[in-house]
């Protein structure tokens, strides 16, 4: 096996079309013909059933991709440890960031990383959880930070923040003299039973702190309106503000959006409700020191 013709075999399969891997490879439809038809005679079977333009891998096929893989995720590690031993603090970062959070977090984090480490570039993307777990997995990322990190067994992961899901109303609301002071707690606490008529305005129930919400409502067997629905907090906040119903915000959120007047916010349920923050990476991945030291810094600035 050859690692380019595994990233060949590779593409055919991802795009399951003859000229669309061609042109993702910049070769010729012909010459990309030419390597699968030797490699399947090589080993003695068909890698791919054609159906028209589609390509479809057999038994045989998908075992090869499986090994094909591995082989390449072997060469990766090994080339960032041999960078990561030779080079001096020269190299480069994927990292995927939940689509709402990497505002307020990429400058926190890269500030003091570029500081430490100018020669290493970094590639950011923003991505929903389920296309973040596929590039990681994918070996596309170097590493992904999760909301809610829904286990697999091919990631390691490692816990950057535990925050407070915080309820919040605009100043001047009737009904925040009901919360109360409790020991222990930074924020007044106040009794969801006491707001089911009042509306809500809520992340999707997809979203981490949308999902929250709901567990929150089930549990104290209210069902309030929602009229709006968003998948952005800043939004959340500000249609609260003016009045437009009552919504729910990850404490870290509050502290680094800019508002001309903060608002009311209040604990819920009898412990508090929580969400995590994980970061996760291949089990087994390389990671050289300056990935190590960039999870150390997200961890102490978060």
């Amino acid at each position: 096996m050859h690692f380019q013709e595994l990233n060949y075999i590779l593409c055919i399969a991802k795009h399951q079309n003859l000229t669309k891997a061609a042109q993702e490879l910049y070769i010729s439809q012909p010459t990309l013909t030419k390597y699968l038809q030797r490699l399947e005679r090589e080993v003695g079977g068909k890698l791919f059933v054609r159906s028209g333009n589609s390509y479809t891998a057999t038994y045989l096929g998908r075992r090869y991709l499986e090994y094909a893989r591995k082989i390449l995720t072997v060469d990766q590690d090994w080339k960032k440890e041999l960078q990561d031993l030779t080079s001096y603090n020269e190299g480069e970062l994927n990292i995927a960031f939940p689509l709402m959070r990497s505002s307020f977090m990429v400058p926190q984090i890269m500030e003091t990383f570029h500081r430490q480490y100018p020669g290493i570039r970094v590639n950011l993307m923003e991505e929903t959880y389920a296309i973040q777990e596929k590039l990681l997995l994918d070996d596309q990322l170097d590493f992904a930070i999760f909301n809610e990190a829904k286990p697999h067994p091919k990631l390691e992961y490692e816990t950057l923040l535990k925050e407070e899901v915080l309820l919040v109303m605009p100043r001047g609301h009737p009904l925040a003299a009901l919360g109360e002071k409790k020991s222990g707690r930074e924020y007044a606490w106040i009794d969801l039973r006491l707001l089911g008529q009042e509306p809500f305005i809520l992340h999707f129930p997809e979203q981490t702190t949308g999902q929250i919400a709901l567990e929150l409502f089930e549990k104290y067997g209210i069902c309030p309106d929602v009229p709006i629905r968003t998948r952005n907090t800043v939004t959340c906040v500000k249609l609260c503000q003016k009045g437009m119903g009552l919504c729910f915000i990850p404490e870290t959120y509050l502290k680094n959006i800019e508002l001309r007047q903060p608002p009311l916010c209040f604990s819920v349920g009898r412990e508090g409700a929580f969400s995590t923050l994980t970061i996760a990476y291949r089990k087994g991945a390389y990671l050289p020191a300056y990935a190590r030291d960039f999870i150390r810094i997200a961890r102490e600035k978060l």
